[in-house]
C-alpha cells in the first residue's frame, strides 16, 4: 500500500505539474491531483485517500507559493470524506462519480476560500466562484468523466481478458 501511495501521489503531482499547461482551456486548469484523490478515496476507502489528499496537497502547495497547508488540508479533508461515503453509499456507477466529483471540487474550492479568508485573501466571493471553482469544477467533471470510464472500460478489458484464460 505504501508503494502504490507513493507512486499515486508522485505520478499524479508530476502530472499535475506537466500535463497541466497543456490541458489548460481559457485560462482554466483542472485539478489533477483532487481528482486522482477523490477516484482513490472511493477504491481505496478513508485512510488512503487522506493520506493521498494530504500529500498530493502539500506538494502543491510547496510548489504553488502560497500558504503550506491549506491544501493539503482541504484535500486531506475530501479524500476522508469521500472515502467514508464510499463505504456507506453506493458509488461504484460512473454517473455518480462524475456529478461527485464536480460538487466535491466545488467544496473543495469553498473550503480553501473559507481557510484563506481567516488569513485576509483579497478575492471577493463572487469572482473567486464565477472564474475559479466553478469553471475548474467543471473542467475537474470532464477529466474525470474521461478518467472514470477509461478505468470501467479497462476494468471490463480485465475481465474479458480473464475469462479467456480459465
Amino acid at each position: 500500500m505504501k508503494a502504490l501511495l507513493a507512486l499515486t501521489v508522485v505520478g499524479g503531482s508530476v502530472a499535475h505539474a506537466t500535463l497541466t499547461p497543456m490541458i489548460s482551456v481559457a485560462g482554466v486548469t483542472p485539478d489533477l491531483p483532487l481528482i486522482m484523490v477523490i477516484l482513490l478515496a472511493l477504491r481505496r476507502g478513508p485512510e488512503f485517500g487522506c493520506v493521498a489528499g494530504f500529500v498530493t496537497g502539500l506538494l502543491q502547495d510547496a510548489t504553488g507559493g502560497g500558504l503550506i497547508g491549506v491544501q493539503a488540508l482541504t484535500k486531506g479533508l475530501i479524500g476522508f470524506g469521500i472515502g467514508v461515503a464510499g463505504g456507506r453509499l453506493r458509488v461504484s456507477q460512473p454517473l455518480v462519480q462524475v456529478p461527485g466529483l464536480v460538487v466535491l471540487t466545488i467544496a473543495e474550492g469553498l473550503a480553501r476560500f473559507a481557510l484563506l479568508q481567516i488569513f485576509r485573501f483579497p478575492a471577493p466571493f463572487g469572482e473567486l466562484m464565477a472564474y475559479v471553482v466553478l469553471p475548474q469544477a467543471l473542467c475537474n467533471g470532464f477529466i474525470g468523466a474521461a478518467v472514470v470510464l477509461s478505468l470501467a472500460w479497462a476494468q471490463s478489458f480485465r475481465g474479458r481478458f480473464e475469462g479467456e484464460q480459465s
